[in-house]
């Protein structure tokens, strides 16, 4: 994990020149917050602010540095730090002494997270959460690290013989208030390097490239998944020898694959099968209860990192919906069930809307809920169904979970009424634990994804409750939308402080009503899709070189606003955008010219990363594919 090794040049004063300040009342603001993290932190000693002017302000005024850690309520580390630093009274009389702490929840301000994870990312090549991130008042970013243990710790090195100490968080706080002190100009200086990198990166392009063609995009991408395959296990990001390194599905990667089967490459289809077919067997999909979990920690798929996050299940309920159809693989669809029967038990609210995450973590372990003890199942099942666990879940022999649990996999396909009364039995036994922390935020653009993924489910395998299902969500969206004047909110706690939505929001919940109007053919859909859409050119369009920023062109007060490009564990809001606007293309032939200008112009002014590097914008990519 990198961290501020490259300031040390800055940064190596004698830390124990500064004695932790006396206790004082903490003035922690974020007891007036909605977001369920920010209450996670509403009763630390930190004078936390949430993001906003009157932080901002008070930096500024007191020439101070902003501290601003940035995480989410289904984070593990940040439970972690949370616990070991910022509850700690000492280390937060410093914080409070000298900066101005803000605490964000990355899923309500994507746009504050995107700006800082890449000043970190060009700062330190890395990134993760919880993101922390020490910015001169004005809101530049100097340093930036993820999770550092309270204290220093011993580390063993490189060499394996050797060991160095890692700073813990204290000591870097320290640091940094005394660099600042010290050497200010110093800060202001690399603070002013990367905010010139980030409107480079985020910014309007001095000259962007000629596109090439689209063959040419396509075999440098295929060169790269030909990399990045994993020819035993599926999945993408492998290093042979190396079974510990962490697989994530990758969803923009599948859909790419998706469409260049359709297309006739069969290669990408075996690629696609395999893939599905090992992450379906594996821990990280739940054999009990259904659904994805975030990722897989090793090669295997096996065992899990536990939180259940709605964008992936929407996204992967869509993928194995589509692939059950396309590779004829009926087992996809008992997938794609699974998901969608988990979200509707259990992340949906009242009015039909989705919520955002489960937590990794219940009664302060991560797993707990989810795996089973050897003595359990002895105690619990009957001997037919003890014998059925061993056979169909592989819950024999040595646990597989830090030495003494089972995460169940899948082997075998035994009767399915049989395997249904098992994973009853598991269910009921799981159901008797503390059930894992579900934030019940709801956000437009996950909200989007889900319905797609259950208007194709719907749709694919014939299920009308699904199309039932995003249609009262989609009509729940659209209502809260009216009362704003038509505009979306991110989240139905969106402050008037705040952007009241990003374009993802925008791309993503117009994708999920396209796909309800193919999925039911009701015009009332596709009407919404156009009216939103119109709002989405308004208000993020660039007019010079085309695509949408992140922000609105009214609301947003970051260093700078940007474009985003890239895939992460979401597609990129431009990318979708391009789809929206080519099936619009399609069902409105007299609005397909402006449409398909739209469409191609955010294509082109998305050129440097398709020429160069299309695997980062996969997505987009897959745009191109006929």
């Amino acid at each position: 994990m990198k961290t501020f090794a490259a300031f040390a040049p800055i940064l190596m004063f004698v830390a124990s020149q500064f004695a932790w300040a006396e206790d004082t009342p903490s003035k922690n603001r974020l007891r007036l917050e909605t977001s369920a993290y920010l209450q996670m932190h509403a009763e630390n000693p930190i004078d936390w602010y949430p993001w906003g002017e009157e932080a901002l302000a008070k930096a500024q005024a007191e020439n101070k540095p902003l501290f601003v850690s940035i995480g989410y309520a289904s984070c593990h580390w940040c439970h972690v730090m949370e616990k070991e630093s910022f509850s700690d009274p000492k280390i937060a009389a410093f914080l409070n002494k000298h900066f101005v702490c803000v605490k964000v929840d990355r899923e309500e301000r994507p746009d504050v997270d995107s700006v800082y994870m890449l000043a970190t990312q060009i700062m330190t090549n890395s990134g993760g959460w919880p993101l922390n991130v020490f910015l001169t008042p004005d809101a530049k970013p100097f340093i930036g690290t993820t999770y550092l243990p309270a204290e220093d710790r011993e580390v063993p090195l490189a060499d394996g013989q050797a060991v160095g100490v890692q700073p813990g968080f204290s000591t870097l706080a320290k640091r940094v208030a005394i660099a600042w002190k010290e050497q200010p100009e110093q800060l202001k200086q690399v603070s002013d390097n990367v905010t010139r990198a980030l409107k480079q990166v985020l910014g309007r392009p001095l000259l962007a490239p000629e596109l090439t063609d689209h063959e040419t995009i396509f075999r440098t991408f295929d060169r790269a998944l030909e990399k990045e395959f994993d020819p035993r296990f599926g999945g993408f990001e492998f290093e042979e020898g190396n079974d510990r390194i962490p697989k994530f599905p990758q969803p923009s990667y599948l859909v790419y694959l998706l469409k260049q089967n359709a297309a006739g490459n069969a290669t990408a289809g075996n690629m696609l099968e395999m893939t599905l077919e090992k992450m379906a067997h594996g821990g990280i999909y739940d054999q009990v209860g259904g659904g994805f979990h975030r990722y897989s920690t090793d090669r295997h798929w096996k065992i899990p990192h536990f939180e259940k996050m709605l964008y992936d299940n929407a996204q992967l309920l869509s993928i194995y919906a589509q692939a059950s159809k396309s590779l004829d693989k009926p087992e996809f669809a008992v997938v794609a069930r699974g998901i969608a029967d988990f979200v509707l038990a259990n992340m949906t609210g009242p009015g039909g809307e989705f919520y955002s995450a489960f937590d990794a973590d219940s009664d302060g372990e991560e797993g707990a809920y989810y795996r089973y003890t050897p003595e359990e199942l002895q105690r619990k099942l009957s001997a037919d169904q003890l014998r059925l666990a061993e056979q169909a879940l592989g819950m024999t022999g040595e646990p597989n979970f830090e030495d003494e649990y089972y995460v169940p996999q899948f082997h075998g396909a035994p009767e399915a009424e049989k395997l249904a009364d098992l994973k009853a039995a598991l269910l009921s036994l799981r159901n008797q634990r503390t059930k894992p922390f579900l934030d019940k935020k709801v956000i437009t653009s996950w909200n989007g994804q889900m319905i797609r993924g259950l208007a194709d489910a719907g749709r694919i395998l014939e299920e009308p409750r699904y199309t039932e299902a995003a249609s009262q969500a989609a009509d729940t969206l659209l209502k809260s939308a009216a009362a704003n004047d038509g505009r979306l909110r991110r989240t139905w706690e969106t402050k008037a402080s705040h952007a009241p939505a990003y374009v993802d929001d925008y791309a993503m919940l117009i994708d999920g009503l396209l796909a309800l109007h193919q999925a039911t053919g009701e015009q009332r859909w596709l009407n919404e899709a156009v009216k939103l859409q119109a709002l989405q050119q308004k208000h993020y369009w660039d007019e010079t070189f085309g695509g949408y920023y992140f922000t609105p062109d009214d609301n947003s007060n970051l260093i700078v606003r940007g474009k985003l490009y890239t895939d992460g564990a979401l597609p990129s809001g431009n990318a979708v955008a391009v789809s929206n606007l080519k099936t619009l293309a399609k069902l409105l032939p007299d609005q397909a010219e402006q449409y398909h200008a739209w469409a191609e112009k955010t294509i082109a002014s998305n050129a440097t990363l398709l020429n160069d590097h299309p695997n980062s914008a996969a997505r987009m990519a897959a745009e191109l594919v006929e």
